[in-house]
């Protein structure tokens, strides 16, 4: 799996997240990764996951298959 450069990345939260700045995290596409971390600790430990493991993630929770 490539190596993802953070800098310059554009991070977004969920539009569930709302406003309120709970417990959230924060993704930004990568050429070849998509990097997932935590929204209060940008800065801390940062997982990586390839585009066809976050799509099949992202589906299942959105068809509550988790």
């Amino acid at each position: 799996m490539a190596a993802f450069e953070s800098e310059g990345a554009l991070w977004r939260t969920s539009s569930y997240s709302g406003t309120g700045g709970g417990n959230c995290v924060e993704v930004a596409d990568g050429a070849e990764v998509v990097a997932v971390r935590d929204s209060k600790a940008p800065e801390g430990v940062m997982l990586s996951f390839s585009p066809a493991a976050w799509r099949a993630f992202v589906e299942a929770t959105t068809h509550d298959e988790l």
